[in-house]
């Protein structure tokens, strides 16, 4: 069977911050990445500086606005970083960023940006962009024809730190996106003509909820399953649902959360807390409903990393 519209994984994802050094330390030291290009006035770019990190095949970008006066500058203001930071970008990697753009346009989609090329030295990346919910975009990433640490216009950087022996996450599972209420089966329906996603899971109802906080979810993916972006929608509830308050807080539709794919999540978490990060304390009755599907049943990361 044909896919219309294959993709090899995740590019990037794309943040617009406030201060991109300081988000760049902050995920080398807490995150384990590994800085490996930037790209600011140092290097001609006089817009915007960018800071290049990877964690296996994960890959994030954190860049600021130095100039928001100009064009460009203005474009990545219009996230008001000095506000809020949020997700921009979630670049996809595709095997022929032309085909793929012309077939999402044809199915409907917006265009940002029409197939183009970047060169340098270490050769030719082909790019295009669509749009997506809120100010989200999906940059289409061809780099078949390119070597470099990252694209053209940026120059190989090492760490800012040094990397743990382990890494602590080796790619990104999925991205999940909250949209209006009414609108999630919008967006599923999107995916699925514009890239040829297919539904991969659902929940509705009861599934997520508590006594006060409900949401609505779907999840559509790529044939391979190596792009999966789950939907959320707020749902009725005796309070305001969180998809409710991220909508509020963030003026809109965006990106929520990020799920990180590790090979030893207790080793993960152990180590990230150690270097300052936060986690949710899970209580034991999550893990009484697992049922002999988990691992590591009546374990809270209380008692089992720490």
């Amino acid at each position: 069977m044909t896919d219309d519209f294959p993709v090899k994984g995740m590019d990037a994802i794309v943040f617009a911050v406030g201060n991109a050094k300081q988000a760049a330390h902050y995920y080398s030291t807490a995150f384990g990445m590994r800085l490996v290009a930037y790209a600011g006035p140092e290097t001609g770019e006089r817009e915007t500086a960018s800071y290049v990190l990877e964690s296996g095949g994960a890959r994030f970008v954190f860049t600021s606005v130095i100039r928001a006066a100009t064009e460009r500058g203005r474009s990545w203001s219009g996230m008001s970083p000095s506000t809020r930071d949020g997700v921009t970008d979630l670049a996809i990697e595709v095997p022929d960023a032309r085909a793929a753009h012309a077939y999402a346009v044809a199915h409907g989609a917006t265009s940002l940006a029409e197939p183009h090329e970047l060169k340098d030295g270490n050769g030719t990346v082909v790019l295009a962009a669509v749009a997506t919910y809120g100010e989200t975009r999906h940059t289409l990433v061809d780099r078949s024809g390119y070597d470099g640490p990252y694209l053209p216009g940026y120059q190989a950087r090492g760490p800012l730190v040094e990397p743990p022996a382990r890494r602590y996450f080796q790619a990104v599972d999925h991205c999940v996106g909250n949209v209006e209420l009414g609108r999630m089966n919008e967006w599923v329906a999107f995916y699925n003509k514009v890239m040829g996603f297919t539904n991969m899971k659902e929940f509705v109802g009861d599934d997520i909820a508590t006594e006060y906080s409900a949401l609505m979810s779907k999840v559509v993916a790529d044939g391979t399953r190596k792009v999966k972006f789950p939907l959320n929608e707020p749902a009725a509830g005796r309070k305001k649902s969180q998809i409710d308050e991220y909508l509020e807080f963030y003026n809109g539709p965006g990106v929520q959360h990020l799920a990180l794919a590790t090979g030893d999540i207790v080793a993960t978490v152990r180590a990230m807390r150690a270097a300052g990060v936060q986690f949710l304390d899970t209580p034991d009755s999550y893990y009484d409903t697992l049922g002999s599907g988990s691992a590591r049943p009546g374990c809270s990361w209380r008692n089992c990393a720490n």
